[in-house]
């Protein structure tokens, strides 16, 4: 079955937000309500991707931005009936072409350490895992101040 991929719209949240709850390895926290991916999809037009299927039903998505110097992936999801056609590959490389053509010469993307599928499907795709390299996380002086309760020390994981 052939999908169209376009570009993300905060129209599209409510179809997002329930594929991303039901992708295994997707974790949602504060930074994924409706006025946060609003805010990031003004920072990064046109960058983040849709796949609809023939009615037009949202099928995959991945939020897709930059920071001028490298670019980042978020929350790649296909739904499980359209896995394995290759979707989640071509949202990756429309992504990767728009970054390009912005002079971003690198991606970044994050996975729970304990997503093996996840990392089957990024190595697979050709990505490396960067051993040099550990993600460090802090919450903002806001955040903390908000009592924040996304961060959960005990599991290491902070949404």
């Amino acid at each position: 079955m052939q999908h169209n991929l376009g570009a993300m719209t905060i129209g599209d949240y409510d179809a997002l937000l329930g594929l991303w709850q039901a992708t295994e390895g997707v974790g949602l926290g504060e930074s994924d309500t409706r006025e946060a991916v609003a805010s990031f999809l003004q920072r990064n037009p046109g960058l983040s991707c849709v796949a609809r299927d023939a009615s037009g039903g949202v099928v995959g998505a991945v939020l897709c931005g930059h920071d001028g110097r490298r670019g980042y992936l978020h929350h790649l999801a296909v739904a499980r009936a359209c896995r394995g056609q290759g979707l989640g590959r071509r949202l990756v490389e429309r992504c990767l072409q728009r970054l390009g053509a912005l002079g971003i010469l690198k991606c970044n993307v994050f996975l729970f350490a304990d997503h093996a599928a996840g990392e089957s499907f990024w190595r697979h795709n050709g990505w490396q895992a960067r051993t040099d390299l550990r993600v460090l996380q802090r919450l903002t002086v806001l955040a903390a101040a908000e009592g924040d309760s996304h961060c959960h020390p005990a599991e290491a994981r902070c949404e």
